[in-house]
């Protein structure tokens, strides 16, 4: 008997993974910048038909069971759910996800990552208590890598920290005279934009600001705005001139006047904001990174000598070569004249 049960659950067991990464295309719909995960649901009969499919689309829309339950109708009832994250057992603007699925008569919940955020963990048992069926952890490494900045948030209290640097092979952000633009090309350029679009804030200090008048906006290669745009956030005690161009009304902009990195992760935390685009020069890059706010560096590196002029990064307090900081790469791209580089602040020992 456990010979002919064997081959029908690893059938049910593939079935699951294939339904779960349908769900997992659907939650990469959503807003990567939004202070909500991303999440997809699936509703599949008991015949194994598709019954109906929905992902959240931001704070403030329908999570994604109640976008897939509202579409099904009736036809809801003795189905699967396939979920990205763990139903919700928190009520805010809706009511909790788990008491949805429960209503609408779900029989089976299978879902991915478990929710990290204690204020809505809990789905899954509230489920189980009443009687369905619960899978958990299908695909839970892909679900989580998909909202890895908001798990970062919610698990350690603080956003997740990018710092993005731009240099010459000789480790010069900008010539003697204080010019930096351009240090990379076109090609490079376009994709810090596009990644500044996926991110909830960019940070510079008053320096920078004072310095480059830097927009700070998201931009295509054409000139018009990505429709996400960071919140733009100066840090620093001196004042900004008026009419600076990051002051404009493109996107919202904070000036927080403090040098503490920890004070400024604090307030972006605050405000639910999980993914933080560093962007300032390099005593500001030498402050975070001596704070341990730092999680991973974007380096683009231009095949380009100075000689002398602003370095990348300024002093962290290192005098001997075996106590350097040594990063973990992860990706290196070459983006037409120019090398981007990702490393994770994980220390290679």
């Amino acid at each position: 008997m456990h010979q002919q049960d064997e081959p029908r659950d690893q059938v049910r067991a593939d079935r699951d993974v294939a339904w779960m990464r349908r769900a997992l295309e659907l939650a990469a719909r959503g807003r990567l910048p939004d202070a909500n995960p991303r999440v997809g649901c699936v509703l599949v009969s008991a015949d194994g038909d598709l019954v109906s499919e929905g992902w959240h689309r931001g704070a403030g829309t329908a999570h994604a069971e109640a976008d897939a339950l509202g579409r099904a109708g009736d036809a809801a009832r003795g189905a699967t759910a396939y979920v990205t994250l763990e139903p919700c057992n928190h009520t805010g603007r809706t009511q909790p996800c788990a008491q949805a699925l429960l209503d609408a008569g779900v029989a089976r919940v299978v879902h991915a990552q478990s929710d990290p955020n204690p204020r809505a963990a809990g789905g899954a048992d509230v489920l189980r208590d009443a009687g369905v069926e619960v899978v958990s952890g299908v695909l839970d490494e892909e679900a989580t890598a998909l909202n890895a900045t908001w798990t970062h948030l919610v698990t350690t209290g603080r956003p997740w920290v990018t710092w993005k640097l731009a240099s010459t092979l000789d480790g010069r952000s900008a010539a003697a005279d204080g010019t930096s633009q351009w240090i990379t090309g076109p090609v490079a350029r376009d994709d810090v934009h596009a990644r500044r679009s996926r991110c909830g804030a960019v940070i510079i200090g008053t320096g920078t600001a004072l310095t480059d008048d830097p927009r700070l906006t998201a931009r295509r290669a054409d000139g018009t705005l990505f429709d996400d745009q960071p919140l733009r956030v100066v840090v620093g005690e001196r004042d900004l001139r008026p009419g600076a161009r990051v002051l404009d009304d493109s996107a919202p902009t904070w000036h927080l006047r403090t040098r503490d990195p920890k004070e400024v992760l604090t307030r972006l935390a605050d405000a639910e904001i999980h993914h933080v685009w560093l962007e300032g020069g390099p005593t500001m890059a030498a402050a975070f990174l001596a704070a341990g706010l730092v999680d991973e560096v974007i380096a683009y590196v231009a095949p380009v000598f100075l000689g002398r002029g602003r370095p990348s990064v300024g002093d962290l307090g290192i005098t001997t070569i075996t106590d350097a900081l040594r990063l973990e790469p992860t990706d290196i791209t070459v983006l037409g004249t120019d090398v981007r580089i990702t490393a994770s602040l994980k220390e290679i020992h």
